[in-house]
């Protein structure tokens, strides 16, 4: 007998390696099916472009009016959402969100598993933001409200890993989805 489909949450400040982690989690497992989040922000040079559907604000504006998100966020002036998921039958879904984001899905999903990924260092975050060729300001904006997205981060997490080696992260939060996979389909009973 099937268990229900998990929701699974991918939370955690800008430059942490919340998109290269869902990718290789959608790679490794055939069982997820990844919800691309829609956008208002511009597409960055060192992306490829299906990281989001890149949108304009009237676009969004009126997918919000007309019920098509599960969340949405305006975030560093930007507005970013996911649509409301139409994942294959019997696929986990895989959202990558931020943590306003996660908090609506918490609402909405009690039962959803919110996953925190956190860099191993704030020099580390900064790095990786400057890697992919941010700009200086929103490098700062990011590096500004990274504390705080941690912090409300931990609040909703089930479970929080460091993205120190992107391998060992994936295959650790790829361990956590097997495990909750395995109590659905057997839950323990409790006396």
């Amino acid at each position: 007998m099937c268990a229900e489909p998990l929701l699974a949450v991918l939370i955690g400040p800008g430059g942490v390696g919340k998109g290269t982690i869902a990718q290789r989690l959608i790679d490794a497992d055939e069982n997820l099916w990844l919800s691309r989040s829609w956008t208002t922000r511009p597409q960055r040079a060192s992306e490829r472009g299906d990281e989001y559907v890149f949108v304009d604000a009237p676009t969004f504006e009126r997918a919000i009016a007309e019920g098509r998100f599960l969340e949405w966020a305006r975030f560093h002036d930007h507005l970013y959402g996911t649509p409301l998921p139409k994942a294959p039958a019997e696929r986990d879904v895989l959202l990558e969100i931020e943590v306003q984001g996660a908090e609506q899905v918490r609402g909405r999903y009690p039962d959803a598993v919110v996953i925190l990924i956190t860099p191993p260092s704030d020099a580390d975050l900064e790095g990786r933001l400057r890697a992919r060729g941010d700009a200086d300001e929103h490098v700062q904006k990011r590096l500004s409200s990274a504390p705080d997205e941690v912090t409300r981060g931990q609040e909703l997490a089930n479970f929080v890993v460091v993205n120190d080696d992107l391998e060992r992260a994936t295959n650790e939060i790829l361990s956590i989805l097997e495990g909750l996979r395995q109590q659905r389909r057997s839950p323990s009973s409790k006396d």
